[in-house]
């Protein structure tokens, strides 16, 4: 079961901005990731190299703070928001909730649930 500030400290890294670095740094190296209605991607290798190559086809990735982080013990959820601007300057809105399940400090599994809706969103700057 993680400590409330072993989140804490993950949420940092998260809107920081830095998602590889979340990713080396609170994920178990067996750990798994899954899309909605896609098979999960499996290993911290994977999820580092899949979320490096999504960034790199982004001009920018800016994530808001988080809305909501539950805790209940090994299970955590967080409400992110993030606005992903592609190489044409198109920025687009996404609501997330990030289901997650702990191991000890480290994440071991993590569903996402998307707001479709909110992916067409273009948003003005």
């Amino acid at each position: 079961m993680p400590e409330r500030s072993r989140v804490e400290a993950f949420v940092a890294i998260v809107e920081s901005g830095d998602h590889v670095k979340a990713i080396r740094d609170f994920y178990h190296e067996d750990a798994s990731m899954q899309e909605p209605g896609k098979e999960p991607r499996r290993g911290r290798d994977v999820l580092v190299a899949h979320e490096q190559a999504a960034l790199d086809r982004l001009q920018n990735m800016h994530t808001h703070p988080a809305r909501a982080v539950l805790v209940d013990g090994d299970n955590v959820v967080i409400h992110w928001v993030f606005d992903a601007t592609n190489r044409e300057g198109v920025t687009r809105r996404l609501e997330e909730l990030a289901y997650q399940h702990w191991q000890g400090d480290r994440i071991i599994e993590e569903r996402f649930f998307y707001d479709t809706a909110s992916s067409f969103t273009i948003v003005e700057k």
